[in-house]
């Protein structure tokens, strides 16, 4: 897909698009890309959700976009402020890879797992439908999402080229 309508979001962050455009990210190892979608107003949101929780948070200012249990709700906030009905929002998500083999079973170990399970969590607190979702494995992804047609492209250098 050639696109000169970008919007970017970038590590730990979050976006939101309306009528056109192609929200995308790259990076997504443990990181859970995340996207939610109202089709009848085409308001989308995307972000790139690094942690699952924000209470292991050390720095200064938090950043909201960066742990699963804050991105949400902002990301669905920022959408109702441009005219997204949560009641018509679905989600769509990608990552949340086992990157490296660890001999040691401890929870803090698998990151990406705990991204998606805390991801889905949220989702059930606001009862928010997931479409469709490419994570786990152990390789990275690239995803796009068309704010115009609701498809998710996510390209892997294993998997190759796949549409949600």
């Amino acid at each position: 897909m050639i696109q000169d309508n970008f919007i970017k979001v970038g590590m730990a962050d979050l976006n939101v698009a309306h009528l056109t455009g192609v929200l995308k990210t790259t990076g997504l190892g443990s990181c859970v890309g995340l996207t939610l979608y109202d089709s009848k107003a085409h308001i989308a949101g995307m972000a790139h959700v690094m942690l699952p929780d924000s209470e292991i948070a050390r720095e200064g200012k938090l950043n909201i976009a960066k742990y699963a249990d804050t991105a949400i709700p902002e990301m669905i906030a920022k959408m109702q402020a441009m005219g997204a009905d949560i009641k018509r929002l679905e989600a769509k998500m990608a990552g949340g890879a086992q990157m490296f083999a660890f001999s040691s079973s401890s929870d803090t170990m698998r990151i990406g797992p705990r991204n998606v399970e805390s991801c889905k969590h949220m989702l059930k607190q606001y009862a928010i439908p997931i479409k469709a979702e490419d994570t786990g494995g152990n390789y990275g992804r690239t995803i796009e999402f068309n704010c115009e047609t609701g498809v998710l492209l996510i390209r892997s250098v294993l998997q190759g080229i796949k549409e949600l």
